[in-house]
């Protein structure tokens, strides 16, 4: 469904029971990111939690208006909470949508209950390794011109940027799976000036996984965080087995 937050209509889908705890997942992959990769990694909680996922501004099909701030995604993610009628929720998020939760929780602390964050940074230190992991890796002959532009905000338009990010997405993976890197590139959603926004403006432990816990070793993921989710909103689980 279409929500009108913050004078822009968000694509939202809720899953789960009414009355469960609110457990609120921001995507990855700023601008070419989507509702699909929380929906796919948070789903399964809807047995017991209220989860609430969307594409954020700028993002798959919401609208796209300015500014493409982390302080708006964070008011932006404001509003789905009241929107939802939630006084505190869980927040969640993954990758970029990592740096989304941590400026919401900053920012609303006393709307913030717990946060879950996977393959994120709490800065843009992060991108230093990026360009040395790219260096050292062996798994895909790296266009540096299309990489740097890629990190640096400077892509050209969609067809760019998801030309780009095909070119990096096998090492997104524990595994080399090409046909698994190359179904996620079809799959996505592409909104370049989200994306040069993102890495112009802001410069943004599991053994066997890449950047994606949630796909890579589901089972363990699961458990991980069904486990601390138990701790922190323990009355979700009241009655059932874990």
């Amino acid at each position: 469904m279409f929500v009108r937050i913050n004078d822009n209509s968000l694509n939202v889908e809720v899953l789960g029971p009414d009355g469960a705890p609110v457990i609120i997942v921001h995507h990855g992959g700023g601008g070419i990111g989507s509702l699909a990769e929380p929906k796919a990694s948070f789903g399964w909680l809807a047995d017991t939690f209220r989860i609430v996922v969307y594409d954020a501004r700028g993002c798959g099909i919401s609208e796209g208006k300015p500014p493409f701030s982390h302080a708006q995604w964070a008011a932006d993610l404001d509003g789905v909470r009241q929107w939802v009628g939630a006084d505190q929720v869980i927040v969640a998020g993954g990758s970029y949508g990592g740096f989304i939760a941590m400026e919401y929780a900053i920012a609303y602390p006393e709307h913030t209950r717990a946060m879950i964050l996977r393959d994120t940074s709490p800065d843009s230190s992060n991108l230093e390794l990026v360009f040395e992991n790219a260096r050292q890796q062996t798994r895909v002959e790296i266009n540096w011109d299309n990489f740097e532009r890629y990190w640096t905000g400077h892509i050209r338009d969609d067809a760019d940027l998801k030309a780009c990010w095909a070119e990096i997405a096998p090492l997104y993976s524990y595994e080399d799976d090409r046909e698994r890197a190359a179904a996620r590139v079809e799959n996505g959603s592409y909104r370049y000036a989200t994306h040069n926004w993102c890495f112009q403006q802001n410069r943004p432990a599991y053994d066997k996984s890449g950047h994606s816990p949630p796909s890579d070793e589901p089972e363990l993921f699961r458990r991980v965080v069904r486990d601390f989710l138990a701790k922190v909103a323990p009355e979700a689980f009241a009655g059932t087995r874990r």
